[in-house]
């Protein structure tokens, strides 16, 4: 067993192996504080036929045991992974794929398990820290080591790797990973940070992550595996093959895919190009049977070379933009009849129709993580279906992807939010990708908040995305802005920023290259802010600001405090009284811990009844008030009048008349409504009252 360590903001990091999944191809125990987290490695030896991509599986998956907890409901055994474990593989995934060597293509799987949680220290940038060390010290050709932190700022100071608890304070909550001198990828979110600060962020983790890549080189160093040559994988004869049959694809298609890039049209240059796969397969099958995967393989590169190229050298895009221009932008709004809140956005080929559905505190999401259990009166779900591509694709649930793209959405959208307190709705917003060429997420966030404005959601600002691209050759590179789905797949960068006028909301970095260096972030940074204005702009044009009043469908709200002590008087003996309200309102109250009472109803009548009635209860009594009361006993010595919900006092009889009063029925009976003054409470928190001084008042006043 070998263990190394060093210390990062008064906690331990270490790594240790040899002792726990001692079969796998590599395996890591990675502590912090006393969070644990195992990362193993595995990989397949036999290639799969004509494999030409990386079969790469990353799981991560956190068992409640690690937090001393049994799993809720019915099953007490985890299930599915929850949306925070497919986050969590995706967020492990993403810095790891490009640095494995292109000719690598064995099936390998990365599982991530979270043993021990001290529910304030958070296993997903450990995760990424132990896939990189397992990989390192295994046989599997991967030789690039990556680092990750959290950074965050907290009262204007950057923290490393804060707390669970700080957190909630942070302006900014960033994972950085990267190599030695370059970043690899990015996922956070911010409350409308400037430039500067997300960049001197950038420039804050780098010196630790060198130093956790360090501490990886000092494993390697003891334990470490040599590594698989390539050629031991993929024979000398299979790979001159491979090179003489794209060498010949290659001189066969290179003009007539020159030609086809020129067509600035997604379908129709698809198209085109489908046609020129066709001839070549139907040309070449002869001689090498079943040759249409590599002819496409083949074919790819050669769009990828040529659309790089003509990048790098003339600046001009396929769709015939320069390297800053973005594509038409088109909004609007209220598009569909009964739903509270309706948007769409259009950039280009990429649309996104967005619905906002506002709900009561019964419709928050029940959130059971293994630090905490909460609720979210935030959701932000998105769907894409195959038509959206002109592809045929079964419609199942979300896969990691959507649940990706919704979670990057909802976090730009979060930080403009109003507090529960002035506006207790829940807020559900769907996004639904009609057409997509590129960047569906950042349309989502710019549909998203055109619909919460729509639905008369008081959300701070507007708040728009932007996805910026790079190609990079040695030391020449051009950043591009808005990238196609073109740009996407055959560039070197998907850097998406959302936020609004004031800062960035939202950031997530992917890369196709082992790392860019924070020069250029700080471009691609800069270039976003400015287009992010600009569609701002546009956007303000179809709608300035949130409307002033919500849709008539949506339920009726009201949120106010009570003392805690009052809970049990609304509620009632075995509910009785919440019920009652309830059957006569219409309307649903839900109160918590804390006295917040939550009503809604239908109607704004309905609405008013319930409140009236809650503060009725609530409410205290007052000396020297004229209430409207219900006579409800009769005593010989007078009458016991019920002037609030449960609050009775007693009307003696000498202060039932102006007069004198032989018998207390002379003047009032059960079921009788009379005005009473309250005159006294005593020390035992008895009520006195007088029907005669109220008469009095009442006098006076007309």
């Amino acid at each position: 067993m070998k263990k190394v360590e060093l210390e990062l903001n008064q906690r331990q990091l270490s790594l240790e192996t040899g002792l726990l999944a001692r079969q796998a191809a590599g395996s890591v125990l990675v502590r912090y504080g006393d969070t644990v987290v195992l990362v193993s490695v595995v990989y397949k030896k036999e290639l799969g036929a004509e494999q030409d991509f990386l079969p790469l599986t990353v799981d991560y998956r956190e068992p409640t045991y690690a937090a001393g907890k049994i799993p809720g409901g019915f099953f007490k055994r985890e299930g599915k992974p929850r949306d925070k474990e497919i986050l969590i593989s995706r967020m492990v995934d993403r810095p790891i794929r490009p640095l494995f060597p292109k000719q690598y293509r064995n099936d390998t799987q990365i599982v991530g398990s979270l043993l021990s949680s001290d529910l304030e220290n958070e296993g997903d940038f450990l995760g990424i820290i132990g896939a990189s060390a397992a990989l390192l010290i295994s046989e599997i050709p991967f030789a690039i080591p990556i680092g990750a932190v959290r950074v965050a700022k907290i009262d204007d100071k950057f923290v490393i790797n804060p707390l669970l608890s700080e957190q909630d304070r942070a302006q900014l909550n960033l994972i950085v990973t990267g190599t030695k001198d370059s970043i690899v990828m990015l996922e956070g979110g911010a409350k409308e940070i400037s430039n500067d600060d997300l960049v001197a962020a950038l420039e804050y983790a780098q010196p630790e992550i060198k130093k956790i890549i360090e501490l990886q080189e000092e494993l390697v160093a003891a334990v470490g595996t040599p590594k698989i040559e390539l050629d031991e994988l993929v024979s000398k004869e299979k790979q001159e093959a491979e090179a003489e049959f794209a060498k010949i694809v290659t001189e066969k298609c290179t003009h007539l895919i020159y030609e086809a890039n020129n067509i600035k049209e997604k379908t129709e240059r698809n198209e085109t190009i489908n046609e020129i796969i066709s001839k070549l397969v139907e040309e070449l099958e002869p001689t090498y049977p079943e040759c249409k995967a590599k002819v496409i393989n083949v074919v790819d590169d050669v769009i990828q070379s040529d659309m790089r190229q003509r990048i790098l050298k003339t600046g001009i895009r396929l769709d015939g933009r320069t390297a800053h221009e973005i594509r038409p932008i088109s909004c609007a709004i209220s598009i569909l009849p009964r739903t509270h809140g309706s948007a769409i956005f259009s950039r280009g080929q990429t649309q996104v129709l967005a619905v906002t559905t506002l709900g009561t505190k019964s419709d928050e999401q029940i959130v059971e993580d293994i630090e905490r259990q909460d609720t979210k009166s935030f959701m932000l779900h998105y769907n894409f279906p195959g038509f959206a591509t002109g592809e045929v694709k079964p419609m199942r649930g979300p896969g990691r992807r959507e649940i990706g793209h919704g979670a990057l959405a909802e976090r730009a959208i979060a930080a403009v939010l109003p507090i529960n307190d002035s506006f207790p709705y829940t807020i559900r917003v769907v996004s639904d990708i009609l057409e997509s060429n590129g960047s569906s997420s950042m349309a989502t966030v710019c549909s998203a908040s055109l619909a919460l404005m729509d639905a008369g959601v008081p959300i701070k600002n507007g708040v728009a995305g932007i996805a910026m691209g790079l190609v990079k050759e040695q030391d020449k590179y051009v950043v591009l802005s808005d990238i196609i789905g073109a740009e996407d797949h055959y560039g070197d960068m998907d850097f998406k920023v959302a936020g609004t006028k004031d800062g960035i909301t939202a950031i997530q970095l992917d890369l196709k290259i082992t790392g860019v260096p924070v020069t250029i972030l700080k471009e691609a940074i800069e270039r976003a802010e400015k287009i992010r204005h600009e569609i701002l702009g546009i956007m303000s044009k179809t709608i300035e600001a949130p409307r002033l009043s919500i849709s008539q469908y949506a339920p009726k709200i009201v949120a106010f405090k009570i003392k805690k002590e009052k809970i049990g008087a609304v509620i009632g003996p075995g509910g009785k009284m919440i019920r009652k309200i309830l059957e006569e309102t219409g309307a649903e109250i839900d109160i918590d811990d804390d006295g917040e009472v939550t009503i809604s109803a239908p109607s704004d009548e309905q609405l008013a009844q319930a409140r009236a009635r809650v503060l009725e209860i609530t409410e205290e009594v007052e000396v020297g008030k004229i209430y409207n009361g219900v006579v409800r006993r009769i005593m010989n010595f007078g009458a016991f009048v019920e002037i609030l919900p449960g609050k009775e006092g007693l009307v003696h009889i000498s202060q039932l008349a102006q007069h004198r009063v032989k018998n207390v029925t002379d003047v009032v009976k059960v079921g009788d409504q009379i005005r009473v003054k309250v005159t006294e409470i005593d020390e035992m928190g008895r009520i006195n009252l007088s029907k005669r001084q109220a008469e009095l008042v009442d006098e006076h006043r007309s």
